[in-house]
């Protein structure tokens, strides 16, 4: 086990968001941004801003790294346009106001249909159907969640249909 694979993940935390370079075992090097490290693996992956929007994403394996040297500090804008590279593109669009309404409006559709819907204050706006299901900002399928398959696979049909008729 290397000095690297020794650290704890509150060590490993201190290098997001920052610019780095990983020489590795095998003498080659690695720069990019520290998107994160696996807290098991201690595999890193950074990221590479290429030009024309496009990202490249390099994992190097926790055991192959030898040490890493810190380039540059992130500053809040490059933390934030790292934390996006993976979220789902619908929902960078939509402004506070607008997860709002598409909420209401999501609610209000269910209530409708008889469908038991409740808002979870406490977890950010989440709406939570019939207890056995939630239902995440931007309330689209793909943010639907729940233990039972059958329920999960029939709330998103449902949620589908709705938005289809709304576009």
């Amino acid at each position: 086990m290397n000095d690297w694979q020794k650290k704890s993940p509150l060590d490993w935390e201190t290098y997001l968001n920052k610019r780095v370079k990983v020489a590795t075992v095998e003498k080659l090097e690695y720069e990019g941004w520290v998107v994160t490290v696996d807290p098991v693996s201690a595999s890193v992956m950074l990221a590479t801003f290429l030009e024309d929007d496009r990202v490249s994403i390099s994992v190097v394996l926790g055991h192959a790294v030898r040490e890493v040297e810190v380039l540059q500090e992130g500053d809040e804008e490059m933390r934030q346009r790292l934390s996006s590279i993976f979220a789902p593109e619908e929902s960078k669009a939509y402004s506070p106001e607008e997860l709002e309404r598409r909420k209401n409006s999501l609610k209000t559709w269910l209530e409708t249909n008889h469908i038991p819907v409740t808002e979870q204050s406490e977890s950010g706006g989440t709406l939570c159907v019939a207890g056995v299901l939630t239902i995440d900002p931007p309330y689209g399928p793909e943010e639907c969640s729940s233990s039972n398959e059958i329920i999960l696979s029939r709330v998103q049909g449902l949620i589908q249909g709705y938005l289809d008729k709304q576009q």
